[in-house]
């Protein structure tokens, strides 16, 4: 007898672990979201409130009102971002950059938008840094948030650059601000939010380079929620909710 419960425990355990992201969610009745809050307009903290408001935030809202569940945004950190998911501590992220590291351990939602990359500079500077080429050099010291795709990119951008990498709460471009820094990359999206914040910065006039696509990360294995969500985007969609979000908050369409 002794050996059979511990085999009915062992199994409602496996079990347990193997359950997809999408059963639990269902039974618990609480959708566990992923953002950094420090990515305007996708994801931004009111550190006052305590709340988050964005594009992605909008999008997990709905996700969870038409899942019928509550919802809980876990803060998380760009070094951290994809452990939160592989470590089961939320189901799914708010928006990532799709890059092939991340992919090796988690999964990908279907996309739903895109954006072009950036060099941002001090305005005073624009007429030493006006190209892409300009920043790569000794002489230049590019910034980058730990664990963010551009500091990927960056060290394929500016291979003779220095770069300095500064850690969340932190950001790249403030050390630009700071005059630590002569130049950070961002997505192009960012960037012309920040050049109306800050208008000492100026987005370098050499063109986007490296379109990237945006997606919320769950589960690697666990294709039962990740089908769902995909399906979700895809009705979503259709009924013109992703246009409307894209309009609400000034942002291009695919």
């Amino acid at each position: 007898m002794k050996k059979i419960i511990i085999l009915l425990f062992t199994l409602l355990f496996s079990f347990s672990a193997n359950a997809s992201s999408l059963d639990k969610i269902l039974s618990n009745g609480e959708l566990r979201v992923g953002t950094t809050g420090d990515w305007d307009p996708m994801t931004m903290k009111d550190p006052s409130t305590n709340t988050y408001k964005g594009f992605d935030i909008d999008v997990m809202n709905e996700l969870a009102k038409d899942m019928g569940v509550k919802i809980k945004f876990v803060p998380a950190e760009w070094k951290t971002i994809v452990s939160g998911i592989t470590s089961d501590r939320y189901d799914i992220s708010t928006s990532v950059t799709k890059t092939p590291k991340r992919a090796e351990v988690a999964g990908f939602t279907e996309t739903y938008y895109k954006y072009g990359t950036v060099p941002l500079v001090l305005k005073k500077n624009l007429s030493k840094f006006s190209t892409w080429d300009s920043l790569n050099s000794k002489d230049v010291t590019i910034a980058t948030t730990l664990g963010t795709s551009q500091e990927e990119k960056a060290k394929e951008f500016f291979p003779k650059s220095k770069l300095n990498s500064v850690e969340a709460p932190a950001r790249d471009f403030q050390e630009v601000l700071a005059g630590r820094a002569d130049g950070n990359i961002t997505s192009s999206t960012e960037a012309n939010k920040l050049v109306i914040k800050y208008p000492q910065l100026a987005i370098v006039p050499d063109g986007e380079k490296n379109p990237a696509f945006l997606a919320m990360m769950v589960g690697k294995n666990d294709d039962k929620w990740r089908k769902y969500v995909n399906d979700w985007i895809n009705k979503k969609k259709k009924s013109g909710f992703f246009k409307d979000l894209l309009a609400k908050y000034n942002l291009k369409s695919l």
